[in-house]
């Protein structure tokens, strides 16, 4: 389990010390520049171990994607790979710490070498999950990205996400903070002096399912949250859209742990949600246990309905309606090329309608948009969609004219 609990009883938290700062370092914001004029002049080398996660408390002072420490690693691919610790902002944008991977292919110039920022799918929420810490099931669904991007010679700064690896429940399928995360990965890149990356490199955002949804936050969010960065297209496949729709077919259907793991995102997200006070004696013995749980273990959990756990659907009510309304893309349409794709003719996990109906948003609001179909379901798509996916950044990064296929 997680070690710190909230006076909630059941979620864990942050260190009260880290939540002071956090505090603290959000009215600093109002005054101090959002992003830093140079790189930073030096990198601290962090602890070794799950210490490495355990941000200092409080929060050092300074801006979102500034590296708070880093380490080098082994890495088994002909890449220089980097672990770091970076400063973020959640979702309600007070300062977090956030960790992830930066990869930069060896042998090659960082001058002007793209910077891929993978956003992860869904590995779960215990943080041994954390895609640094290269559980199975984040090699098995973002390997094949990284590899396709490295071969291109392209860097890879891939996010854990708020809350994995580093204290405190994650925030799961939250926009603004997987937004915020995705994109302070690729400024923490460029700010680690290690890498030679800088401003000038071109950055692509890319990722499917939860990864989806995270890139297309990243796009949405970048004109006013990081608008240094030289955003050049993005690659968002499966993507949750509309977290309302997606969670319909969900209830009761064969991923219920997804929408158990919303659940859990938003209440750690959003503390006026206050999950703990709708779950009846199952619910609280289930989602104190499965708060620990990695994806691969949750497959076990199909056909269940949130009415199985509660005493009253939290889903039903106005508080959490607002919320997750929040969570609905397509508010800003992304002004650089996006490839968009989703899975045909049916997507068990992530309702498919509510994917269309985010391309036909952006479409009717004259975005840069190509779509596709890809012939299977959820999981398979992961796999059969990624050389397109690469491809597609590649041909941004290269100044391929693009077409539009709305």
């Amino acid at each position: 389990m997680h070690e710190h609990l909230s006076s909630r009883g059941l979620w864990p938290r942050t260190r009260i010390g880290v939540l002071v700062a956090a505090l603290a370092l959000s009215m600093l914001s109002v005054v101090l520049p959002v992003v830093s004029a140079t790189p930073a002049a030096a990198a601290v080398e962090g602890p070794a171990g799950d210490a490495f996660y355990l941000p200092p408390s409080p929060l050092p002072a300074g801006n979102p994607g500034d590296v708070i420490w880093y380490r080098k690693q082994a890495y088994l691919g002909n890449a220089s790979s980097y672990l770091v610790l970076y400063l973020s902002r959640d979702a309600l944008g007070r300062p977090n710490a956030v960790s992830g991977t930066i990869l930069v292919p060896k042998g090659r110039s960082p001058v002007g070498m793209p910077i891929v920022a993978l956003a992860s799918g869904t590995v779960g929420l215990g943080d041994g999950c954390a895609p640094s810490k290269n559980s199975l099931v984040s090699v098995a669904q973002n390997q094949g990205f990284i590899d396709k991007a490295l071969q291109r010679g392209f860097a890879v700064a891939m996010s854990d996400y708020e809350g994995l690896g580093t204290p405190g429940i994650h925030t799961y399928v939250v926009g603004r903070s997987e937004g915020h995360a995705v994109l302070d990965v690729v400024r923490a890149a460029q700010r680690l002096p290690e890498t030679g990356l800088s401003t000038a490199n071109p950055v692509g955002l890319l990722g499917y399912s939860q990864g989806g949804g995270a890139a297309a936050w990243a796009g949405e969010l970048q004109p006013t949250y990081a608008p240094e960065l030289n955003l050049k297209g993005i690659s968002a496949g499966g993507v949750p859209a509309d977290l309302l729709a997606v969670s319909k077919q969900l209830d009761g259907g064969l991923g219920f742990a997804v929408l158990a793991m919303a659940a859990l995102g938003l209440d750690a997200a959003y503390s006026e949600l206050d999950l703990e006070r709708y779950l009846n004696t199952a619910g609280k013995k289930f989602f104190t246990e499965f708060s620990d749980d990695c994806v691969e273990s949750l497959i076990i959990y199909p056909f269940r309905k949130i009415s199985d756990y509660t005493t009253t659907n939290p889903l039903t009510t106005s508080a959490w309606i607002s919320r997750i309304n929040e969570q609905k893309l397509g508010a800003v349409p992304p002004k650089v090329p996006t490839f968009l794709y989703h899975a045909w003719p049916i997507d068990e996990l992530v309702a498919r309608p509510q994917g269309v109906a985010l391309k036909d948003t952006y479409c009717a609001a004259g975005a840069p948009i190509r779509w596709k179909d890809y012939l299977g379901e959820h999981a398979t798509v992961i796999f059969t969609s990624q050389n397109d996916a690469v491809s597609f950044l590649a041909d941004r990064f290269a100044n391929v004219p693009f077409r539009r296929s709305c």
